[in-house]
């Protein structure tokens, strides 16, 4: 199975941009998620509740939004 896609530049170049730059975006997304996982996971006795429970505020809004989207970062 193939699949092309088409733009029609510059008219599209921000939908060519988006498109090919999809790849990037997901994983920038994953780091920033397990790097919020790790904040979580692995914080020192000496970090607040409030800054762990604004962690996991942030890690669940972003969990929520690619939900929202039907994105997954499965790798």
């Amino acid at each position: 199975m193939k699949a092309i896609l088409e733009f029609n530049l510059p008219d599209d170049q921000h939908e060519f941009i988006m498109a090919s730059e999809g790849e990037a975006m997901n994983s920038v997304i994953w780091d920033m998620d397990q790097w919020l996982r790790g904040k979580i996971k692995h914080a020192p006795d000496s970090v607040s509740d409030d800054t762990l429970e604004a962690y996991q505020e942030c890690r669940d809004q972003l969990h929520e939004l690619l939900n929202l989207e039907n994105i997954t970062l499965d790798k």
